[in-house]
């Protein structure tokens, strides 16, 4: 199974949008899923209200620092991801993709997950 796909699974089965994408890369960032379960808790639905950051891309940062990290800046890299991102789901902040105040969905979950995983495998 594709490891974007891996993701949306994961998602659909009690995981939020971090987690999920987290969770699909825990043969690469050596940590256990309860682990990553653990550090994505508080990041799905925008940080639990909507309005901040997606949880996918957060959980694809996430996955920046845990396969690049080495004691210098990825800021570029992190830029990099953002900038992705926004370019294939339309926005960044979770009540923007999802609509919350126009009733116009620019991405769904699923696919933001999905997107969140190709990028971060692009790293």
């Amino acid at each position: 199974m594709e490891r974007k796909e891996l993701a949306v699974e994961l998602k659909h089965n009690g995981n939020n949008c971090a987690q999920a994408v987290l969770c699909a890369f825990e043969d690469e960032v050596g940590l256990s899923k309860e682990e990553l379960r653990k550090i994505g808790a508080g990041f799905g639905v925008g940080m639990g209200c909507m309005e901040s950051t997606c949880g996918a891309l957060c959980g694809a940062q996430m996955v920046l620092g845990m396969k690049k990290y080495d004691g210098k800046p990825v800021l570029r890299d992190a830029a990099g991801i953002l900038k992705e991102f926004e370019n294939r789901c339309g926005a960044t902040v979770c009540k923007d993709l999802k609509g919350r105040d126009t009733g116009v969905v620019v991405c769904d979950c699923d696919d933001c997950v999905r997107h969140a995983v190709e990028i971060a495998e692009q790293l």
